[in-house]
C-alpha cells in the first residue's frame, strides 16, 4: 500500500484528474443522482482520494465521511451505519482476491440493510483502451495491450501504479457472492474514454451532448 500511495501523493494529481478525464466523472455523477435520492442521508466515501465525490455529494444536502489512505481511520472503530457507502478505489488497488473480500465486506459491515453500495473496477480491458488512445506499440517488448485479459494483477510498471483489472463477470460475481442485488453494472469511461483529449476541445455544449450519448 505505500507504492499506491506514494502514486497519489508525489506522482500524480488526483484533484485534477477529471479535468482531463471529464467523461468518468460526469457520468459517475448521473449514476449517483439515479440512485442516490437528493435528500439528507449518511454517505461514507472509502478510499475517495482528494473528495471529488464526497465533496459533491455534500453539495447536494448529504453528510458526507471520506475515508482515505491519507488520514485512515480504523473502520472497526466506526459504529454508525450509512445509508450509502462508496468504494470506488480500494477495490482495483487490491490484487489478492482475498484483500478485495476484506475491504467489500468491512464496507458492507457499515452499509445499512437497505442501504446502497456503489463499488468500481477497472476493467480488464481497460489496458487495450489505453493502446487506442495513444497508439502504443501492439506487441513490442515493452507493452502487450492483451495481457490483462487473462491476468489482471499489475506491478505498477506500466504507465499506473499497482492495481487489479478484472473481467466483468469476475466483478459481477464478486458481489453477488455477498447476496447484494444489482441496481445497474456500468461501464463509466465507455466508448469516449479514448477520445477524451479531443472532447475536451469541444465547446462545452457540445460536451454535453456527448456525454449524454455515452450515459
Amino acid at each position: 500500500m505505500n507504492k499506491i500511495e506514494d502514486f497519489y501523493d508525489n506522482q500524480y494529481e488526483e484533484w485534477d484528474r477529471f479535468n482531463k478525464h471529464p467523461v468518468e466523472f460526469e457520468i459517475t455523477k448521473r449514476y449517483l443522482d439515479s440512485y442516490i435520492p437528493n435528500n439528507s442521508l449518511d454517505i461514507i466515501d472509502i478510499g475517495g482520494g482528494p473528495g471529488r465525490y464526497s465533496f459533491y455529494l455534500a453539495s447536494k444536502g448529504h453528510r458526507v465521511t471520506l475515508l482515505d489512505l491519507s488520514k485512515p481511520l480504523e473502520l472497526e472503530n466506526i459504529r454508525k451505519k450509512y445509508d450509502v457507502v462508496l468504494l470506488m478505489g480500494p477495490l482495483y488497488h487490491l490484487v489478492k482476491e482475498e484483500d478485495r473480500r476484506k475491504a467489500l465486506k468491512g464496507a458492507l459491515d457499515l452499509l445499512k440493510d437497505d442501504g446502497i453500495i456503489v463499488a468500481s473496477f477497472i476493467s480488464n480491458y481497460a489496458p487495450l483502451q489505453d493502446s487506442f488512445r495513444y497508439f502504443h506499440l501492439i506487441g513490442n517488448e515493452t507493452y502487450d495491450a492483451l495481457k490483462y485479459i487473462n491476468n489482471g494483477a499489475s506491478d505498477g510498471t506500466e504507465g499506473f501504479t499497482i492495481a487489479y483489472f478484472s473481467s466483468s463477470e469476475e466483478a459481477r460475481e464478486l458481489m453477488r457472492s455477498y447476496g447484494l442485488k444489482e441496481l445497474v453494472f456500468a461501464g463509466v469511461e465507455n466508448i469516449l474514454g479514448c477520445k477524451e483529449e479531443e472532447l475536451i476541445k469541444k465547446p462545452k455544449e457540445e460536451i454535453k451532448k456527448w456525454i449524454e450519448v455515452c450515459f
